[in-house]
């Protein structure tokens, strides 16, 4: 009797520690899942990104405006200037708001780029109304199908503007470096440099190297698409920018 009794405690022990097991799995709120076959699986982060250029496909790409030529090679862009074309751009299919994107340029330092984002072209002329730095009322009218909207300037010059916030064809300069020394100090000539932009609501932020340059609160567009610029150049001998690990993370 006694050895029956012990028997049965072990074993309303071992469901009690079954049951225990079992509900701490049912309030566990991490990123795991169950695959086809019942296994619990983790969801990293990095499959939160998305790479925007793979191999040597420009699918999901246009290109708009000016006739610049846009180049793929094991997933690098890069883009040659045409003298006497408009600024030309290589621009994302999709649309996107609220984002952080990466990616990584190289240009030659003779040329100005940058990178669009939130930005549009429409078969239509489009005016914009907005108040200026001196709290005047303005109107701007954009002619079809010019791109126009938020750029994250890559500026090898001087003046060392890169990772500043130009609004293309509308209102100019939103976010300059003329007062973030440090900044200004962020990109490299004849290097590879790492670019971060934060597009978040209203407010845009953008890094070089690990360098905040600017921050905008801004709300006149807040959807559009991602443009890789080839800006047009009064210079006979072709200049490159080129762009790598183009990724992004919509939020």
């Amino acid at each position: 009797m006694k050895k029956l009794t012990l028997n049965l405690s072990v074993l309303m022990i071992a469901i009690a520690a079954l049951t225990f097991s079992a509900c701490s799995s049912g309030t566990n709120e991490d990123s795991s899942a169950e695959d086809s076959t019942g296994v619990a699986t983790t969801q990293p982060e990095e499959e939160e990104w998305v790479t925007l250029v793979e191999g040597s496909s420009t699918q999901g790409w246009t290109q708009l405006n000016g006739k610049a030529t846009y180049e793929v090679n094991g997933g690098v862009v890069t883009g040659t200037t045409k003298l006497g074309e408009p600024n030309s751009f290589l621009t994302t299919n999709k649309m996107y708001d609220d984002f952080i994107l990466e990616y990584e340029v190289k240009v030659d330092p003779r040329m100005n780029s940058g990178v669009q984002i939130r930005s549009n072209s429409y078969d239509f002329d489009t005016t914009y109304v907005y108040t200026d730095a001196e709290g005047k009322s303005v109107e701007k009218t954009v002619e079809s199908p010019r791109v126009h909207g938020y750029q994250i300037e890559i500026d090898p010059s001087e003046r060392a503007y890169s990772g500043g916030i130009y609004d293309e064809a509308r209102r100019g300069w939103l976010a300059d470096l003329s007062e973030n020394e440090e900044g200004r100090t962020a990109f490299k000539n004849n290097e590879w440099n790492k670019y971060r932009v934060e597009a978040n609501g209203d407010t845009i932020r953008t890094f070089v190297n690990g360098i905040q340059t600017a921050e905008l609160v801004d709300d006149m567009t807040d959807s559009g698409f991602i443009g890789l610029q080839v800006h047009s150049t009064d210079i006979e001998d072709p200049m490159q920018v080129q762009w790598r690990n183009i990724r992004i993370k919509e939020l």
